[in-house]
């Protein structure tokens, strides 16, 4: 038994060097693989951290042109609104101080249903105007100024969807 086993182990040997050159062989290939595949993932992460950033930088200019867009708007509003309320003021002031009347065109037909027959005289001409009391006057100024206001509130959001939101699109 001994010889055949003596004469076996170059065999054996063989069998047993074979097999390891083969692990070593297959372990150098799969790390070379491993590595291969490392470093393309690496690669990808860097071009998608890349593609993200820029988009984060778009997405930032973006907004910082739509801000400076709306802060534009804003500004030629606000002055719009700020004029026609002090030129509203102006004439409120001037009517309170009888500087200025404020008068009414307007027509009234006697025989008509807005007004009622009377049994005198007199008659109302077809067109005139009727003039406000100085208090009246600055009541119907008063609402100017809400609706001035309210028209600059308007024409700001128009110009908001125009100037701001649409380029964004």
């Amino acid at each position: 038994m001994n010889a055949l086993l003596l004469r076996l182990l170059p065999y054996i040997a063989a069998v047993l060097i074979g097999a390891a050159g083969a692990w070593t062989w297959q372990a150098n290939s799969y790390t070379a693989i491993l590595a291969v595949s490392e470093a393309n993932h690496q690669s990808d992460l860097a071009m998608i951290s890349a593609a993200g950033a820029a988009q984060a930088r778009k997405a930032l200019d973006k907004q910082q042109i739509a801000e400076q867009a709306l802060a534009d708007l804003d500004r030629k509003a606000q002055k719009e609104k700020t004029d026609a309320l002090a030129e509203n003021e102006k004439l409120r002031a001037d009517v309170a101080s009888g500087a200025r009347r404020l008068r009414i065109a307007g027509s009234c037909r006697a025989s008509g249903s807005n007004v009622p027959d009377s049994t005198s005289t007199a008659s109302v001409g077809d067109a005139g105007s009727i003039e406000l009391s100085p208090a009246a006057g600055s009541t119907v100024l008063a609402a100017r100024s809400g609706i001035i206001a309210d028209q600059a509130a308007l024409k700001a959001l128009q110009s908001y969807v125009l100037h701001v939101c649409r380029p964004m699109n």
